[in-house]
């Protein structure tokens, strides 16, 4: 586990910009009938006019900007340079960057990944990258000590808001006798507490769904969690506080098509997420 560098902190700087702009992940998630909701084709047209409207919309407004690396991908390298068009518009706004992606490999591979998502030559480089860790947390080294390294961050999946993914993370481990969501987290901890120092926010953190009954204890992770699951998928704001409990400062609720349904007009959106915001 590698320390991280005197660069100011990717949790430092999230908390930072949620103390500026209110607590909220907006995600810019482009799928066809979203673009066709909006008027717009469903190629890389309409995808780039999508995208770069959000961006508009939200750079500078939110605190944490979420693209959806899926709805990009499927037009292959047109979609990718949309991408890359988005995070370079999106930079420099105050807000930070989590490429939704949830990548997850070993070695080498791991470390591809990383430099893709994590390392300043890419013009993929984000603030932060979604991670799976069913691997192992520590398959997942090269990522996390990049972004020890660089200032930025990774959130890796713990206790997801889909009900498959609750059924099987709420597994007891027979070696630790906690669950399996549990364990990710403490693992996730382990790397925070070996960088920690004076009101040090750890750069590990975690995805938690806020529909989750039965979430994992975060008192000792000293990182960002991620929490899907407001609005569409049936949570509160009054959920991610019962989850977040004295850890709020920490904890951003994502939202995407609860407020991506107020588009396309770029003022109607931006009210939206504000909206969001003050009920955080």
């Amino acid at each position: 586990m590698n320390q991280e560098s005197t660069v100011c902190g990717f949790g430092t700087r999230l908390v930072d910009a949620g103390e500026q702009y209110g607590r909220l992940c907006v995600g810019i998630d482009p799928h066809e009938q979203l673009l066709a909701a909006w008027g717009f084709s469903n190629d890389a047209d309409g995808l780039r006019e999508f995208s770069l409207r959000c961006v508009e919309a939200f750079a500078g407004h939110v605190a944490l900007i979420k693209p959806q690396v899926a709805f990009f991908e499927r037009y292959g390298s047109k979609g990718f340079a949309v991408l890359e068009e988005v995070i370079a518009a999106a930079k420099g706004s105050g807000s930070l960057i989590v490429a939704d992606a949830k990548r997850g490999d070993i070695g080498s591979t791991m470390a591809g990944y990383a430099a893709a998502w994590l390392d300043d030559a890419s013009p993929l480089c984000c603030d932060a990258v979604t991670l799976t860790p069913y691997l192992g947390v520590g398959s997942l080294d090269p990522a996390i000590n990049v972004a020890g390294e660089k200032g930025r961050g990774v959130f890796i999946m713990a206790a997801n808001s889909n009900p498959e993914a609750e059924a099987f993370q709420e597994q007891q481990l027979g070696s630790t006798g906690g669950t399996v969501a549990q364990h990710m987290v403490d693992e996730c901890a382990r790397y925070n507490t070996a960088s920690s120092g004076v009101d040090h926010i750890g750069h590990v953190g975690v995805v938690v769904g806020a529909t989750v009954k039965n979430p994992p204890q975060l008192d000792h992770l000293n990182a960002p969690v991620l929490m899907p699951g407001v609005g569409a998928q049936g949570a509160t704001m009054q959920d991610v506080a019962r989850i977040a409990g004295e850890n709020s400062h920490l904890v951003f609720p994502n939202v995407s098509r609860s407020v991506l349904s107020a588009g396309p007009n770029v003022e109607d959106l931006r009210k939206r997420a504000k909206d969001q915001v003050v009920s955080a």
